[in-house]
């Protein structure tokens, strides 16, 4: 179920897939590590959950905690980055990820992981799905500046050869749909989290989504 009426379709010369929540169902992962997190520093637990999901961890420590050091938040991001690539349990797949992956490869639809994880994380996330790793991903290493900053997708489009307006993103999270927007590319949004955040449209899942390609490296993008 689209966020429209009529289903849109989509013309485009890559698509930039966010991972967690996207492509990659960690929600179990996040909640317990950092409900932990919100507990040892005196904090609500849900107003926490309400912030971290698409940015990198120090940039949502940046907001809970607005007056404490730039290095204090990089330390912390650190171990708990180390706390997450550490517990799989509960990760899997979002429905229909495997198949729209393997459609992108098939149909040779230049496509790129741009994802506010780090390398070890986001290896071990999309491992523990079943799911294989685009060749071109950008990473928290790749960047200055988190989501919901545009420079991942920037990024992301310029090492595919695209300009912002042929990209279409694939978010979850209000962070990453603001980060999509901000780089002029249309986003679909993708579940539950993603409605109240003014995605182009939103599905339930990537078992709504289908492509086409078009020859020349264009695809048309199906989704509802």
């Amino acid at each position: 179920m689209t966020a429209t009426a009529t289903p849109p379709v989509f013309t485009a010369r890559a698509l930039l897939l966010d991972m967690d929540g996207t492509l990659v169902n960690s929600d179990a992962v996040v909640d317990r590590v950092w409900r932990r997190w919100a507990e040892r520093h005196g904090l609500d637990g849900d107003e926490v959950m309400k912030v971290v999901h698409g940015r990198q961890g120090h940039a949502s420590m940046a907001v809970l905690l607005p007056d404490r050091p730039a290095e204090e938040n990089l330390a912390d991001n650190a171990r708990m980055l180390a706390e997450e690539t550490a517990d799989m349990k509960g990760v899997v797949a979002v429905p229909g990820a495997a198949e729209f992956l393997a459609s992108l490869r098939s149909a040779g639809v230049a496509h790129a992981l741009v994802t506010s994880a780090d390398v070890p994380l986001s290896t071990a996330r999309m491992a523990a799905a079943g799911l294989p790793l685009p060749d071109v991903r950008i990473t928290a290493e790749s960047v200055g500046a988190s989501k919901p900053d545009p420079e991942g997708f920037l990024k992301g489009a310029a090492e595919l050869g695209a300009g912002p307006g042929e990209c279409v993103v694939f978010e979850d999270s209000g962070a990453g749909i603001a980060a999509g927007r901000s780089a002029g590319m249309r986003v679909v949004g993708v579940g539950p989290r993603a409605a109240v955040h003014g995605p182009d449209t939103v599905v339930r899942d990537l078992r709504e989504v289908r492509v086409e390609a078009l020859g020349g490296g264009a695809v048309r993008v199906y989704v509802g």
